[in-house]
């Protein structure tokens, strides 16, 4: 675990925090014993394979599903309260508009049901990529859709959007295009941003803190500018085809054996000695490595976790 220093504590300081968090399906546990704080104003990688738990938890985050246990709060209020809905915006992928409506009948829409709605931003979005204000919705191109979405999603002026992988569907042009004009609405704003996406280069371009999700928990979580120089990558070659015993002192997260030489992803405890390469990997080797072995140690950086007797007497 990654702490380092004392960060700061208080309610407003964080987004989201989660203190124990799960939801129970008839098949099992979606989600459970999750815990963990994202700070304000960061933008949020949540990663994780199919089932993994990422749809419960924004689930759970937009009030479309109520947890089992545990709770999460929203800049210190507890989700249950109606008065957080004003504070989130929610946008899927299957980003459910009316097809019959014009662009300015939905953003009229918008305005009808968001008392703080910002119409000059909003039509901002959606003039800014040409799209026409009197063409009805089901005629548009995806990317076009996907812009007045996000324009909707903005104009709420939400402090916490969640994102669940509303851009999949996207060809690159178009990924590339909502990406650089999501990227520029949350900085402008301030808004806190967490994003669902099996895309690992497009996160290690735009976000700054990660979740990674694993059958149903956290598996790391915090900046990540921290949590990739906390592992390494070593090279060398296998003692009797196993790993050297000098690396046993060390959390090793993967490993691949081929022939005499083996590769292995690791979280030094200490000097990494011995007579082998050392580098330090990317972003997605690190993704990669964590999401084929969820048995792995759960990673935190400071703050980012919640332990365990807070969680009970919260």
């Amino acid at each position: 675990m990654v702490e380092t220093s004392t960060p700061d504590t208080s309610p407003g300081a964080w987004a989201l925090e989660a203190r124990g968090l799960g939801k129970r399906y008839r098949r099992g546990w979606a989600l459970r014993d999750c815990s963990f704080r994202l700070p304000a104003g960061r933008i949020c990688g949540l990663v994780g394979p199919n089932g993994a738990g990422k749809s419960t938890l924004l689930g759970i985050a937009s009030r479309q599903v109520a947890p089992t246990e545990g709770e999460l709060r929203v800049f210190g209020v507890p989700v249950s309260d109606p008065g957080v809905m004003p504070r989130f915006a929610f946008l899927g992928q299957d980003k459910p508009l009316f097809k019959r409506f014009t662009v300015a009948d939905t953003l009229r829409m918008g305005g009808e049901l968001n008392p703080g709605w910002d119409g000059e931003a909003a039509e901002r979005i959606v003039r800014s990529g040409n799209v026409p204000m009197k063409a009805a919705i089901g005629t548009l191109s995806g990317g076009q859709r996907t812009r007045v979405a996000f324009a909707l999603a903005f104009g709420k002026r939400p402090d916490v959007l969640l994102l669940d992988e509303p851009m999949s569907d996207l060809d690159p042009l178009a990924r590339d295009e909502m990406s650089t004009l999501l990227m520029a609405e949350a900085v402008e704003r301030g808004t806190t941003v967490v994003m669902s996406s099996h895309m690992l280069a497009e996160l290690e371009d735009m976000c700054d803190y990660l979740l990674v999700v694993a059958g149903g928990r956290i598996r790391m979580a915090g900046d990540a500018d921290a949590l990739v120089p906390a592992h390494a990558l070593v090279t060398g070659v296998t003692h009797n085809g196993a790993l050297p015993d000098a690396l046993a002192g060390h959390t090793v997260i993967e490993n691949r054996v081929q022939g005499r030489q083996f590769q292995a992803l690791v979280r030094p405890n200490g000097p990494l000695r011995g007579d082998w390469q050392v580098a330090e990997p990317s972003l997605e080797e690190v993704l990669l490595a964590h999401l084929r072995s969820p048995d792995a140690p759960a990673l935190y950086t400071p703050g980012a976790r919640v332990e365990p007797e807070e969680a009970r007497t919260a």
